[in-house]
């Protein structure tokens, strides 16, 4: 169960407090929630929120890397808005585990999603 609002005068949050909150798109429709996060090793930043979508009774869904400045946290509720719609989520650069040692990979993802890249701009915490 996603507890994003478990500390809500906190300006530090715990990434179990992250992990489960739901993700919505522009239009309000839940499109997802956040499986876990991805941190730069070397600056401490949040790089990326594995989403978790599809499937049913947990079987069957897929994970998808998307920027952290990707996200904005909205109280009224209780989760996260995006600009991303599923669709490009599903249409996104390929991904495999060893993407993350790939900087081509990184790169072309922020520019699919039309962000900075956490290591140039705004893109992690």
């Amino acid at each position: 169960m996603a507890r994003a609002t478990a500390h809500p005068d906190h300006h530090c949050i715990s990434s179990e407090d992250v992990q489960g909150t739901k993700v919505y798109g522009a239009d309000g429709t839940n499109i997802g929630e956040i499986d876990h996060l991805i941190i730069d090793k070397v600056s401490g930043r949040v790089a990326y929120a594995v989403m978790s979508f599809g499937g049913f009774v947990g079987l069957g869904h897929s994970h998808y890397p998307i920027p952290w400045g990707a996200l904005t946290y909205d109280t009224s509720l209780d989760g996260f808005r995006t600009q991303i719609t599923e669709q490009q989520l599903r249409d996104a650069p390929e991904f495999s585990d060893d993407s993350w040692e790939d900087r081509d990979w990184e790169t072309r993802t922020h520019r699919y999603y039309g962000m900075p890249t956490y290591w140039e701009g705004r893109g992690g915490l």
